[in-house]
């Protein structure tokens, strides 16, 4: 488990085989974006070099509460991230709240698609 400031905030990291996967419970907001993308730059950059390779970043929301645009910008990071390490991104259990967000701003399709078929350095609104 990750130490966090806020108490009604914790992440808990899985590691299975060639798969990290990140629980996120709390809201994700303001004061958590950080440690969210510290949590994930952190474990991605602990991966051994030498073991099997890293395939897949799992961000499961489950237990998400509230999500905000700084929540949303964590989460575009966290993308930047895996493109630059060829790592695939899957935003799991997405709650209703996150869903229509990512909808509304149009990153729901830049977020959730596969690794190999998107253009390397595709931005949402590109094209």
């Amino acid at each position: 488990m990750t130490p966090s400031d806020n108490p009604s905030f914790a992440l808990t990291v899985q590691i299975e085989r060639n798969t990290i996967v990140v629980h996120v419970a709390g809201d994700l907001d303001y004061e958590t974006c950080d440690e969210l993308v510290r949590t994930v730059d952190g474990r991605l950059a602990q991966w051994p070099k030498d073991g099997p390779r890293l395939a897949a970043l799992h961000l499961d929301f489950t237990e998400l509460g509230d999500v905000d645009s700084m929540g949303l910008s964590a989460l575009l990071t966290i993308r930047r991230r895996t493109d630059a390490a060829a790592i695939g991104l899957s935003l799991d259990e997405r709650p209703p709240a996150l869903q229509r967000l990512l909808e509304i701003t149009g990153s729901l399709e830049h977020l959730t698609a596969p690794y190999e078929e998107r253009r390397a350095g595709e931005q949402p609104g590109a094209g």
